[in-house]
């Protein structure tokens, strides 16, 4: 018979003893993911990574401007994520549509994954994307090269 592997979607579970005893291996798996920490004399625990805690948080963030944006009934869906994220204005209105519409899209696979890097990934490249705009990069032309110019190895 084969085995297949379920790939883990929720936080493992270690009973709170597990943390004198095996420290190490609680910790490896709380770098992996969250992991749950059971306790018989009070409430359970949730361990992880400052990064993941940080990125929970800044997905809770965007979480709570979309929010503001949805329920704001002033213009369109573009006007309002701009009136949140000012950085767009940097952008073309093409590129602000566009932009709002897969900022929506990675936040809700996000939230429907709970994995926050998606959001925070879109939101980074699309506010450095603004930013370098907003400095004059790619106003000048590209100059491309008719032949290929060998270099050296590092």
């Amino acid at each position: 018979m084969a085995t297949t592997t379920v790939p883990q979607s929720s936080p493992r579970t270690f009973p709170s003893s597990d943390l004198s005893r095996h420290a190490p291996r609680v910790f490896a798996a709380a770098e992996e993911n969250p992991v749950d920490v059971t306790r018989r004399d009070g409430e359970d625990m949730v361990l992880m990574t400052k990064r993941e805690a940080g990125a929970r948080d800044q997905l809770l963030q965007i979480a709570a401007q979309l929010i503001a944006v949805a329920t704001d009934d002033r213009g369109t869906l573009t006007d309002r994520m701009s009136d949140r994220f000012e950085w767009m204005l940097a952008l073309s209105e093409e590129d602000r549509r566009v932009c709002a519409k897969n900022l929506l899209d990675a936040a809700r696979a996000s939230f429907a994954t709970g994995q926050s890097h998606r959001a925070i990934a879109e939101m980074t490249a699309w506010r450095e994307t603004a930013v370098a705009l907003a400095a004059g990069l790619g106003a000048s032309p590209v100059e491309w090269l008719d032949e290929p110019v060998a270099v050296e190895r590092p």
